[in-house]
């Protein structure tokens, strides 16, 4: 079977940036499980795995478009540091988590100037082209659940918690 869209798929991966420094990888862990065509990897690397097989390597360059987007500085914010009620330290790189009106959004502090803070919600990888290498493990049809629900379930997927009966 190929990869195509309603696939789960399962593969073993190292990405690596431009610099050649390993920024993730499956190595000593469990394989990336994901239902292609989903939207649940970026769509660089979604594009170039479609109609690989178990067994076959990829080798893959996805430019910033086509992963995390390019950088954008207009979305980099200096915040008051009240805004950060009840943390007593605030240092560059830490990361939290911000409600927006689009719904939750990571933030990393860039800057610390006394009560100043430079926040930037950009995902660490934008503006960054990523080298992907690996291979394809598995690709199996999916459940009617997985399909309806729009990701894997069971091992190496989503779980979801059984609720009791009431």
């Amino acid at each position: 079977m190929m990869i195509a869209d309603q696939k789960v798929v399962s593969l073993n991966y190292t990405v690596k940036d431009t610099e050649g420094q390993v920024v993730d990888s499956s190595e000593g862990a469990a394989p990336l499980v994901y239902l292609h065509g989903q939207g649940n990897i970026i769509p660089g690397l979604e594009a170039a795995l479609v109609g690989k097989a178990p067994g076959e390597e990829f080798d893959v360059t996805v430019e910033p478009a086509d992963a995390y987007g390019e950088y954008n500085e207009e979305i980099v914010q200096v915040v008051p540091r009240k805004v950060f009620e009840g943390v007593e330290s605030i240092e560059t790189g830490m990361v939290f988590n911000a409600q927006a009106e689009n719904g939750p959004v990571q933030l990393t502090v860039a800057k610390v100037d006394g009560d100043d803070i430079t926040v930037d919600p950009n995902h660490p990888l934008s503006g960054k082209t990523l080298h992907f290498s690996g291979s394809v493990i598995e690709v199996r049809e999916a459940t009617e659940e997985e399909l309806t629900h729009g990701h894997v379930h069971g091992e190496g997927g989503h779980q979801h918690e059984e609720q009791a009966a009431s």
